[in-house]
């Protein structure tokens, strides 16, 4: 276990995930654990670069070679500038438009390496997590760069994520995942707890993203991430949880009283996130946008009958 030592406090006692993530937000702290003979930086004690303060580099690179750049608005749309042998991977349908050079195949299993069975397995996670068994291969075949570009079927924002930054891995909704690095693996995150599975907003399975390189994750409306710390949690509209990270504890609760579950319109139950961990929160669910849309299209269907 890791102790932090941060102006004249003591913090722990933590794992190593949750040491990184609170070296992460106090730049300059200390870190012991038994056996050690006094305090010392987190990069003398292996934490690395990961563990150090984050510094973004110019626009569309994040802790790696992978250029990019997110475009428009409200309907957004991410293009990759790939060198020659560099490959991303997509939801199918996702791609809208590729440069000749860049070639495409579609990928059993869940973008991971691995053998026959791996890939079989992969798929499998896939289908139980309601996506297709197929992700899609975008490879620059050509000896310069070549551009491709991804969108997402319905208005809102994407976001690029660095899994190393947030050790190695994320859990995020079904269909929020757009495109990512080759080599990141999409599997399948279980709820533990059957309450937190039927009420929870994403069902019994969510998606696990994992790996080392930069995911993009797309969400309706706009996207917002907090940084939540050891004493601190939210409540969230179970629609609205786009993703969160590993050391977030995700359960539910009870949206008020009775008469507030019944009447209030948020439904029987919220979201609650704990820290320490980030979350990522998004302002118009998909599912949210449909029904406004379906009860505004009843309307004018009811309008219309009764003027015949």
């Amino acid at each position: 276990m890791w102790y932090c030592s941060y102006g004249d406090e003591e913090f722990g006692p933590f794992s190593k995930e949750l040491a990184r993530l609170f070296i992460k937000d106090h730049p300059g702290c200390l870190v012991w654990r038994e056996g050690m003979a006094e305090w010392v930086s987190p990069e003398n004690a292996g934490f690395g670069e990961s563990a150090a303060a984050r510094t973004d580099g110019p626009k569309g690179v994040l802790h790696s070679d992978l250029s990019f750049a997110i475009e428009g608005d409200d309907m957004q749309y991410v293009e990759f500038d790939l060198k020659p042998g560099q490959t991303v991977i997509a939801e199918p349908g996702a791609m809208v438009y590729k440069q000749y050079g860049v070639e495409f195949e579609a990928m059993l299993g869940n973008g991971g390496n691995g053998g026959f069975f791996g890939k079989l397995w992969g798929a499998g996670k896939r289908a139980l997590s309601g996506e297709s068994m197929f992700v899609a291969a975008f490879t620059n075949k050509k000896e310069r760069n070549q551009k491709v570009a991804f969108s997402a079927p319905y208005p809102g924002k994407i976001i690029p994520v660095s899994l190393k930054d947030f050790g190695g891995e994320i859990v995020c909704q079904r269909d929020s995942f757009l495109c990512a690095e080759k080599g990141t693996e999409i599997g399948v995150f279980f709820q533990k707890k059957i309450l937190t599975a039927m009420f929870g907003g994403g069902g019994f399975v969510m998606q696990r993203l994992s790996g080392d390189g930069v995911v993009f994750i797309h969400a309706g409306g706009t996207i917002r991430e907090y940084n939540l710390n050891y004493d601190e949690s939210m409540q969230i509209d179970a629609g609205c949880l786009v993703a969160f990270e590993t050391s977030v504890t995700f359960d539910v609760t009870n949206a008020g009283t009775l008469k507030a579950q019944i009447f209030g319109g948020a439904g029987l139950f919220f979201a609650e996130v704990r820290g320490p961990g980030r979350v990522w929160v998004q302002s118009l669910p998909f599912s949210r946008f449909a029904r406004r849309l379906f009860s505004t299209d009843e309307a004018s269907k009811m309008l219309k009958a009764r003027s015949r």
